[in-house]
């Protein structure tokens, strides 16, 4: 099996879907990787890293016409990269981030090719698929570097310091939602010296938020339908939001730093932060709203920009693990290299319809969106035992 990494085409894309690191890896599978001459160059490795590692370096065009594999971050997904597109082929085999919730026109457009896709953001939440959960290696990064962003917006400094000229009191940052991205933002924000309060609607996150030295947030909500059966948050009414946002009112004004990380996936992000709790924060404050690219969790923000509400700084930063792209391509490319190897067997691509990982990420085959779950979503009705 030879495997092609292409050049991210994404905008602001800086990761690279395979590492010199995670090669070895591959070639334990029989899996022999051709790389995008400089795809791996804005992540920090150089052709030549490669090349030492087993690589061969080649053109675009080379890696399309050559290698039935493709591995990818995201330059395939909402069909932005249409040259690529257009040579796909039903003999391809594509494994990356395709966005099939979020962009759905790209999974029309990779099924119109006949290829087989696999798309990492809808492996299973089981144990055994933890070494390819690149969802959480991402969100790790993207908790850490949110911290570092607000630290460098803000006006003051995260510890307290007791200096001759007197005591600074530490600044005191408020996550919300606890997830991967949530709880890194927590460690961080703990390391850097902080105050540590964070909330999220599942209850059975507050050990692992206490765990980390946070404080949880506890709401008089009713939460025992909070969670889905992956583990993820599940959406709730308007009723439900509206008390919720009441009562995170006073937590935000008290706040310093609000790391917003709540999103349902598949859906519009909650409004948490609404203008008028941003108004009653001091001015200085900093909001980093970490669902941008789903809408958005604070009322004030603008995806993609910065503005000044209120004299509150609001961020709503896009692909931030693309902003810290060396470590972040080395988690991706290790949690890739574990799917190919649960997926190639002989050197030849295994869809086994028995294996979990295998089906449940299993996106467009044939010429058909397959995943039921997408299909819903696409408004596409369920096929048939035949298809």
């Amino acid at each position: 099996m030879k495997a092609g990494v292409l050049k991210e085409t994404w905008p602001g894309e800086a990761r690279v879907a395979t590492v010199p690191a995670a090669l070895t890896v591959l070639e334990r599978a029989g899996v022999e990787v051709l790389i995008e001459t400089g795809a791996g160059l804005a992540a920090g490795f150089r052709d030549a890293d490669y090349e030492e590692k087993g690589a061969s370096v080649g053109t675009r065009e080379e890696i399309l016409s050559s290698c039935p594999l493709i591995l990818s971050v995201r330059s395939l997904a909402g069909g932005r990269d249409a040259d690529a597109i257009a040579r796909l082929g039903s003999h391809h085999v594509v494994v990356g981030f395709l966005e099939p919730l979020g962009l759905p026109e790209g999974v029309t457009a990779l099924a119109e090719r006949g290829a087989t896709t696999f798309s990492l953001e809808l492996i299973p939440r089981i144990t055994r698929a933890q070494g390819m959960d690149a969802l959480s290696s991402t969100a790790t990064v993207v908790g850490y570097k949110a911290v570092l962003l607000a630290a460098g917006a803000l006006p003051r400094m995260m510890p307290m310091l007791m200096t001759a000229a007197g005591t600074v009191a530490p600044a005191r940052a408020f996550v919300i939602g606890a997830g991967v991205a949530g709880l890194q933002a927590i460690a961080t924000a703990k390391r850097l010296g902080a105050i540590v309060h964070a909330y999220d609607v599942r209850p059975a996150v507050k050990e692992q938020i206490e765990s980390l030295g946070g404080r949880f947030v506890e709401l008089p909500l009713e939460t025992a339908d909070a969670e889905d059966e992956g583990g993820y948050a599940k959406a709730q009414d308007a009723a439900f939001l509206s008390r919720q946002r009441e009562l995170l009112q006073k937590v935000v004004a008290e706040s310093d730093i609000v790391i917003s990380a709540a999103a349902v996936p598949g859906s519009k992000a909650p409004v948490l932060v609404t203008d008028e709790m941003v108004a009653g924060m001091q001015p200085g404050s900093v909001i980093v709203d970490l669902a941008a690219e789903q809408g958005g969790n604070c009322e004030a923000s603008r995806p993609g920009e910065t503005v000044t509400a209120h004299g509150v700084t609001v961020m709503a930063p896009l692909n931030l693990a693309a902003t810290v792209p060396y470590h972040a391509s080395q988690l991706y490319a290790r949690n890739v290299a574990n799917f190919v190897v649960n997926l190639v067997k002989d050197g030849v691509a295994q869809l086994d319809k028995d294996d979990e990982i295998v089906r449940e990420s299993l996106l467009t085959r044939g010429g058909e969106v397959v995943h039921p779950r997408v299909r819903e979503a696409m408004g596409l009705g369920a096929l048939t035992p035949s298809s």
